[in-house]
């Protein structure tokens, strides 16, 4: 066997990966600033190769004890929206590298940010005032980002940290002879959970669990002097309140699971003074290892603690009025509780939900928003509530399917509170809310902004963007919502900011430019046609830089695919993607193939319906071939496509559509699977939409799983999959056995595994390979 190398994919792709997005851009709560942020879109294989432990769930790095992958930029720039100004943050190298930003907070006055900066040995704590772009170090590289968010700011001029505790010293070592078997036991209890990977396994995992997550907490204040605060336990989370005299401390304990992460582990919720002191133990939840797998299932107890963002120091927090089994019959699901200081009274009741409470938004003292959703019947409902007078009946605003991108009323608008909080944004007689909307409508997809009277229930357009721009409101700089700061694209103009005032001449704040001027000129156009039963349908065709049908004929094309279920046909053929975005390939896209001469079908609408009591899976492979029949059908029949060269793949849930295609269609001539799941059996409690564990529906697993069926696939097919891939269900061992199972059958197959990627793709040497492999199968046997 020959020593195994990276490859390169074909000109000019090389070039594309290697020029610079870009940034990532965000816009200070009090609107003055935009810091823009540069992150490269690759990691170094080298840095992908650093040391990683497995902890109950997530990849640690030993070193930083911070997580294994996390997104860090590489410079920090700061654009003053008034003056138009731009200044950059100096910051120091690492190792003659960039540097690595993350973790980046905002002051509750928003004029400092606060971040971290990761050295070889851990991450120190930075704080930058925006005015003047001049940074200082807090800290030594002593955070703890093992888990959760290592600091948040208390006050102004103070911040609480987590820190690696100084007395830890090395890390447990596990000893080469066993001390004996280790041994699991379940007495009775249903204990079911979907698959999970990098869990715990021994008792040594457990003691390395208990070193990495162990943290101090103390309060750092802007001349890096520290106060501690309490002992080192096992810290999720400390919240501040928003007047920075009171701390939300959530922390983790034993016993741990071997078959959960550490979001199920038991959670201990306490109320500390800003001195540390301890005010009130708030709940103590068990390990959550009893949780019925259907998706409106939750804990027991208090949940989803945090403080109220229009109030000094207010907590809120939800309970399960049915046990967190949807399954049980009850006429109210949730109950939503607030205690205010000293926090020693009973809890008040501020309202009660018919379905599972989804989140809440704080306006003032009398306006609330909340939010309930029931999965089984795809049902959403929004009510205002009054938080001053519970008794008042709430009012029910919105109450629309799920499934309905074209009655999507929006999302309300925030702005930055009395306390550093976003709350609600009213209008400017206090009646009315601004919704900010995506805009999706049969004629296509038109970002808006309305102005809703909460009273009369009554909407005014205020804006919509308008072909040939995609355009949405980022947010709004006055009361009266005449000054817009929006992110505006075409098809031929890459994303950038404007400012506009009313009727007035847009502002151009950024001049971004396109990043891949090779692909200037690919054509996209949305597709609509019709399953067999009369179901809409949709589609994005890319085609190649100056093609031409009369001219050119048919091309080579590939579908990618990614299904979807609906409990209602109405809503499986709505369009809800948009043609006017500016569309350029990043990392491992499908539409690289674009450079090489070959057509794409992006996204082709697979809805799996399943109305009323009928379940989607249950017809899953009938109506996932004829959604991808009436694709071939359609392409085909505009010349665009040559029915003897269209090829089949997907990432993830597409990869097991993919596979399932070939085995039940002949409508494709090649296949590529990228890090997919194809033995349902191996997730037996659940998996995508599919809430019934196998042997509640072991028909619907067995049908719906390609592995079955593998003697029928003809077609090449290329099988993908990172090494280390920590999604649920779609562990390598699925593709091995995949790839073991069709070699073993005679089948044309290439099983390619890439060392330390995950279930997404980050190092260039990795990416770069991929898009050599794809075009090199869809050259040998699509082209």
């Amino acid at each position: 066997m020959t020593e195994p190398t990276w490859q390169s994919p074909p000109a000019p792709i090389n070039d594309i990966l290697n020029a610079a997005a870009p940034p990532t851009v965000l816009l200070s709560p009090n609107h003055k600033y935009l810091v823009e942020l540069e992150q490269p879109l690759m990691s170094d294989i080298a840095e992908m190769a650093e040391p990683e432990v497995p902890l109950a769930g997530f990849l640690l790095n030993p070193q930083t004890n911070a997580p294994a992958r996390y997104n860090k930029y590489h410079s920090l720039k700061i654009r003053d929206i008034k003056s138009h100004t731009i200044v950059s943050v100096d910051l120091p190298q690492l190792d003659q590298k960039d540097s690595q930003i993350s973790y980046l907070k905002w002051s509750p006055d928003s004029e400092r940010l606060a971040f971290t900066l990761t050295q070889t040995n851990g991450l120190e704590l930075w704080v930058v005032e925006l005015a003047t772009a001049n940074a200082q170090r807090l800290t030594e590289p002593i955070l703890n980002a093992a888990y959760g968010i290592p600091h948040r700011w208390l006050t102004n001029d103070s911040l609480i940290c987590k820190f690696i505790p100084a007395e830890r010293g090395e890390a447990p070592v596990k000893s080469p002879i066993p001390t004996g078997a280790i041994v699991e036991e379940n007495l009775g209890r249903k204990t079911p959970s979907r698959t999970y990977t990098n869990l715990l396994e021994n008792p040594h995992d457990e003691a390395l669990f208990e070193y990495y997550l162990s943290s101090s907490l103390e309060i750092v204040n802007l001349n890096g002097q520290r106060t501690a605060l309490i002992a080192p336990c096992l810290i999720d989370e400390a919240r501040p309140s928003p007047d920075g005299n009171f701390i939300l401390l959530m922390t983790l304990h034993r016993p741990f699971s071997y078959q959960l992460p550490a979001s199920y582990f038991p959670k201990r919720t306490q109320i500390l003074a800003a001195n540390g002191t301890i005010i009130r133990e708030l709940e103590d939840l068990p390990l959550a290892d009893n949780l019925s797998i259907k998706f409106d299932a939750v804990r027991t107890g208090k949940r989803r603690i945090f403080w109220r963002c229009d109030r000094p120091a207010t907590i809120y927090w939800v309970e399960a009025l049915d046990d967190g089994n949807p399954s049980n019959p009850a006429t109210k699901r949730d109950a939503l509780f607030e205690l205010e200081p000293p926090f020693s009274s009973e809890p008040r009741l501020l309202w009660q939900s018919e379905y599972r409470f989804q989140h809440v938004l704080w306006g003032r003292q009398d306006i609330a928003l909340v939010w309930e959703r029931w999965f089984d019947s795809r049902r959403q409902r929004v009510w205002q509530i009054n938080p001053q007078s519970p008794e008042t009946s709430p009012q029910l605003l919105f109450d629309r399917s799920t499934e309905d991108k074209y009655n999507e009323p929006g999302a309300p608008m925030t702005v930055l509170g009395q306390y550093g909080r976003d709350i609600m944004r009213l209008t400017p007689e206090g009646d009315g809310i601004y919704l900010n909307g995506r805009g999706a409508s049969p004629q296509g997809v038109y970002p808006f902004l309305d102005k809703f009277n909460l009273e009369t229930k009554e909407k005014q357009r205020l804006w919509q963007c308008q072909d040939p721009y995609f355009e949405g409101v980022v947010e709004l700089l006055d009361e009266q919502a005449e000054i817009l700061l929006t992110r505006r694209q075409s098809q031929t103009e890459p994303p950038n900011y404007y400012l506009k005032n009313g009727s007035n001449e847009p502002v151009l704040l950024t001049d971004y430019q396109d990043p891949a001027p090779q692909l200037a000129g690919i054509q996209k156009q949305l597709i609509q046609y019709q399953r067999a039963d009369g179901v809409g349908l949709s589609a994005t065709l890319y085609l190649p830089p100056g093609y031409d049908v009369n001219r050119d004929g048919a091309l080579p094309m590939l579908f990618w695919v990614y299904p979807e279920e609906f409990k209602d046909r109405e809503f499986a053929g709505q369009v809800t993607t948009a043609t006017n975005t500016f569309s350029r390939p990043l990392r491992d896209s499908v539409l690289f193939l674009l450079t090489q001469g070959y057509a794409i079908l992006s996204g082709p609408s697979i809805p799996i319906v399943g109305e009323g009591d009928a379940e989607p899976n249950d017809t899953y492979v009938e109506q996932l071939v004829a959604g991808t029949q009436a694709a071939v059908d359609y392409v085909v029949g505009l010349g665009i496509a040559d029915r003897d060269r269209i090829g089949i793949g997907g990432h993830s849930y597409g990869a097991f559509t993919t596979v399932n295609l070939l085995a039940h269609t002949d409508l494709f001539k090649v296949g590529i699977a990228k890090s997919g799941a194809y033995n349902r059996t191996l997730t037996p409690f659940g998996f995508q939409g599919e809430q019934r564990s196998y042997w509640e529906a072991p028909d619907t697993y067995n049908n719906m799983s390609p592995f079955t069926h593998l003697a029928k696939v003809k077609a090449p097919l290329l099988l993908i999959h990172g090494e280390k891939d920590s999604n649920p269900g779609t562990y390598p061992l699925q593709t091995e056995r995949l790839y073991e199972a069709l070699k073993g059958l005679g089948a044309t197959v290439r099983w390619v595994v890439l060392p330390y990627e995950d279930h997404g793709y980050r190092s260039r040497e990795a990416i770069g390979h991929v898009l050599w492999e794809i075009v090199n199968w869809c050259d040998r046997y699509l082209k």
